[in-house]
């Protein structure tokens, strides 16, 4: 996508609603700055802003993305090439993202991680009184590590690995 042109088609539309870039950004929840850093072409509306600001400037999303009225011919392949473009300039590829998440459950989980092998070890050595004090607190630690285990496997499996939803049965 062009911010340039983008944000040259957004003061245009702007300015034909006979909006100030204020009164735009009010009517947005954003400040003026934010709106003249679209226009300037500095950068893109978030995607949620997308569909408030087509709405306001009397315009579709994929005209926004392309930076200019389209007929419905013209929408018709704009829209494929907006799709396109918008899921190679995404921020993450799946690969990154599967990195990420698999970072950040080891990180969340690390200290779960070493109190189980504690209180294993506690248990191989077979304090007595020790014993109890482990069952007790390593069971509900074991039942939310498998838990979270069993949403990390299902996200991998079903919208990284697989992205058609599961078959209802």
């Amino acid at each position: 996508m062009d911010q340039m042109k983008v944000g040259k088609f957004i003061a245009a539309l702007r300015k034909e609603q006979g909006l100030t870039q204020e009164a735009l950004g009010e009517k947005l929840g954003v400040t003026n700055k934010t709106v003249s850093r679209w226009e300037n072409g500095n950068y893109m509306p978030d995607i949620e802003l997308l569909v408030p600001l087509g709405e306001l400037l009397g315009v579709s999303v994929n005209e926004l993305l392309a930076g200019e009225r389209l007929s419905d011919e013209q929408f018709r392949k704009q829209a494929d090439e907006n799709l396109v473009k918008a899921v190679r300039e995404s921020a993450f590829t799946v690969m990154e993202r599967r990195k990420f998440f698999r970072k950040k459950w080891r990180r969340d989980h690390l200290g779960l991680i070493l109190v189980l092998m504690l209180a294993a070890v506690l248990v191989t050595v077979k304090l007595s009184e020790y014993q109890l004090a482990a069952f007790v607190w390593v069971f509900p630690m074991l039942v939310v590590f498998w838990e979270n285990n069993s949403m990390m496997s299902y996200v991998e499996g079903r919208v990284h690995d697989n992205p058609k939803p599961p078959k209802d049965s």
